[in-house]
């Protein structure tokens, strides 16, 4: 089991940039993919991004171009660089990792995919 913890949620306004960090203990790093997901009121909740590698990466369209997903395997991080927000995109952030290390980025847009979770994050775009 892995324990993760995210954080760098905010209150920002519609066109701005925020950068969530999500730190990860408790298991071997760099073999499994990793996550995020959001979720808004009312909403099921929703991938964001995977990363495996800097090779095995994977956006959803309402996100391509505006997010990136990077990982320091050195710090146990992973990262979601989030440009030109909209108001669309508040919602609390959950990072997650993949239960399996044969799991990819790609792999990770299923949530039955993610082994364990983080406590989420806000974040609230204003319009």
């Amino acid at each position: 089991q892995v324990q993760l913890v995210e954080s760098g949620g905010g209150l920002v306004q519609a066109g701005g940039s925020l950068r969530l960090s999500c730190a990860a203990s408790g298991r071997a790093f760099s073999s499994y993919a990793m996550g995020w997901f959001r979720q808004a009121p009312g909403k099921e909740r929703e991938f964001v991004a995977g990363i495996k590698s800097a090779a095995n990466i994977y956006y959803p369209d309402p996100v391509k171009g505006r997010f990136t997903i990077s990982r320091d395997n050195a710090k146990n991080t992973v990262y979601l660089q989030m440009n030109s927000l909209k108001p669309e995109d508040t919602a609390v952030y959950y990072c997650a990792a993949a239960r399996s290390a044969i799991i990819t980025a790609q792999g990770m847009a299923e949530p039955r995919n993610a082994g364990s979770w983080g406590q989420g994050t806000q974040v609230t775009v204003s319009s």
